[in-house]
């Protein structure tokens, strides 16, 4: 049984649709990350679970309950939902064991304080003051306290937005250790494709408050169903073809895929950075318009005959200067995504 299901969840505000029919299961333990760009609906889908908001249609259960379908809404403190908010929420006027424990009964509240704390790797601090700590610290304190009351179901919303680049990287790989760990079946919301990827076992794609995609992260950027999933995940570029009786041709030569089309049939193919190859060649069918360095690749973009611009990744050793003529081709050994309008069609 799904520990949280949802079913058609709708929600308007001003009678402005946010959330639109949106569909789907939290199996046990699995990690569900909802993805999409601000405005896109995933926020609101958190707190409708979390019973902040209100459905206007749908059913939400959560391990097995009905916590709102329209007419029923549990309130938050009664869904075993615990919560880990964008900016902690930690209060500031208590200690770390008082945050932790804020809440828990007095029976055993001083032993489970101190077992959560453990079990963030925060052992012997619960005396300290919140200002006290760090950030990476404050967002062990708050998954601790959401964790403390033994949830069914762990919400997080946007968690690490406010810490810098190498301390998030170092947050997203401890926590998503500390929840698989301790079985911990929990909501991710993000608009950070490399943070939803990284921590969902299952990827859930938002665009205007419907989700277009949802599955493996695997499967969610490598088989993306709609150009929207395509050109969010994966700096993607999107390069016109013709289906002809042996692929498809392209301003980036042939494309020996042939989908299920009529010859004739325009359609555009998603390319990705690693899709595609360069030569120096001053017969190419095109030119290097800009370069980024970024460690251990360059990222070129290539301006083709035809005005398509597409981009590269290349080694470090492979130095293209800015202006130079190139041949660009596909890379034979990648399988890549036809569209017909804004949906995939298979080869």
């Amino acid at each position: 049984m799904s520990t949280v299901t949802c079913r058609h969840l709708t929600k308007a505000f001003d009678n402005q649709p946010v959330v639109s029919g949106v569909s789907f299961d939290v199996q046990p333990g699995q990690i569900l990350a909802l993805l999409g760009p601000s405005g896109c609906g995933k926020t609101t889908t958190l707190r409708l679970i979390a019973g902040f908001e209100q459905l206007d249609g749908g059913l939400i259960e959560i391990d097995g309950q009905v916590v709102a379908d329209g007419r029923t809404h549990i309130p938050p403190e009664r869904r075993r939902a615990g919560i880990v908010f964008q900016d902690y929420a930690i209060f500031p006027h208590l200690s770390v064991a008082e945050n932790v424990g804020f809440g828990l009964e007095k029976r055993g509240r001083t032993e489970r304080v101190a077992g959560m704390l453990d079990f963030v790797g925060l052992p012997g601090l619960g005396e300290r003051m919140p200002h006290e700590l760090s950030g990476g610290q404050q967002q062990r304190v708050a998954l601790a306290r959401a964790l403390a009351p033994q949830p069914v179901v762990l919400l997080l919303d946007e968690p690490f937005s406010n810490l810098d680049a190498a301390l998030r990287a170092e947050m997203r790989r401890e926590v998503r250790q500390l929840l698989k760990r301790g079985g911990v079946t929990a909501v991710f919301v993000t608009h950070d494709q490399e943070e939803a990827l990284f921590m969902g076992d299952a990827v859930a794609v938002m665009n205007r408050g419907r989700i277009e995609q949802i599955g493996t992260p695997e499967m969610v950027f490598h088989q993306p169903r709609t150009r929207f999933v395509a050109d969010f995940l994966g700096n993607t570029d999107f390069v016109p073809g013709t289906v002809t009786a042996v692929g498809v041709e392209t301003p980036l030569g042939l494309l020996p895929q042939r989908p299920a089309l009529p010859p004739g049939t325009a359609v555009t193919i998603a390319v990705r950075p690693d899709d595609v190859q360069l030569v120096a060649d001053a017969a190419g069918n095109g030119r290097v318009t800009n370069r980024r360095f970024i460690g251990i690749a360059f990222i070129y973009e290539v301006t083709l005959a035809d005005g398509t611009v597409v981009h590269s990744w290349q080694s470090h050793q492979t130095q293209l200067a800015e202006g130079t003529a190139v041949q660009a081709t596909f890379d034979d050994a990648h399988s890549l995504v036809l569209f017909a309008g804004e949906t995939a069609v298979l080869a």
